[in-house]
């Protein structure tokens, strides 16, 4: 007699390989969300004692990464890999855990880092524009993007990411910042490698690629 059909072992590892990486995307999520509720937490205390406009610059970074994660599509092209998906949250969860320090008062540098991060958040928005739901944290291809800022550098959020993080921490310098930026950049350049990894599989993706010569910063890398 057959075994019932939820009980069958092959049925059981597909629905296995199915349901996992949608718990691992929740789990994300909700990681994310509680470091982000953190932030908010410490960045509005900071801001009530008196902190510069950049305080406010980078919340509004973060809530528009946090905002488009939460409002992602799944897809099932997706990396399996562990040492993806740890990219993926210590990437996403490293700038959330910087500190206002309050040490620089220089009006020029607290100026210049203003705009810088502002002109972050300007390509960082307009790139997840042009992804829109297609924006994700894991390796996965949820469709090749081409317009945009995608036509100067292949990877825009991330260049958006590292303008925003360089402002902040050049106005709020500190032991700690350091290492969680650093361990961010060092995190979203091995996740850059992860997407193309997987992306250059499809033809698309490496028809761009060979338009768009670099990945983060035009000349350099």
């Amino acid at each position: 007699m057959l075994p019932a059909l939820h009980q069958s072992p092959y049925f059981l590892r597909v629905l296995s390989m199915v349901r996992f990486p949608r718990v691992l995307d929740i789990g994300e999520r909700i990681v994310l969300a509680a470091l982000f509720a953190y932030m908010v937490w410490t960045f509005v205390l900071a801001w009530m004692g008196g902190a510069s406009i950049v305080i406010a610059i980078l919340l509004l970074s973060e809530s528009v990464v946090l905002v488009f994660v939460l409002l992602r599509r799944f897809t099932d092209d997706v990396s399996f890999r562990p040492a993806d998906w740890g990219l993926a949250l210590v990437g996403s969860a490293a700038p959330l855990m910087v500190q206002p320090t309050g040490t620089n008062s220089n009006a020029a540098l607290m100026a210049f880092c203003a705009m810088l991060m502002l002109a972050g958040l300007m390509i960082q928005l307009a790139a997840k524009l042009t992804l829109r739901r297609s924006f994700g944290a894991v390796a996965a291809n949820r469709g090749v993007k081409v317009g945009g800022p995608y036509r100067v550098v292949r990877h825009p959020m991330y260049a958006g990411y590292l303008m925003t993080h360089i402002g902040f921490f050049l106005t709020n310098p500190s032991a700690w910042n350091a290492l969680a930026y650093g361990v961010c950049c060092i995190a979203q350049i091995g996740r850059i490698l992860a997407e193309e990894r997987l992306l250059t599989v499809d033809s698309k993706y490496r028809d761009f690629a060979a338009r768009v010569r670099y990945r983060l910063i035009p000349g350099l890398f």
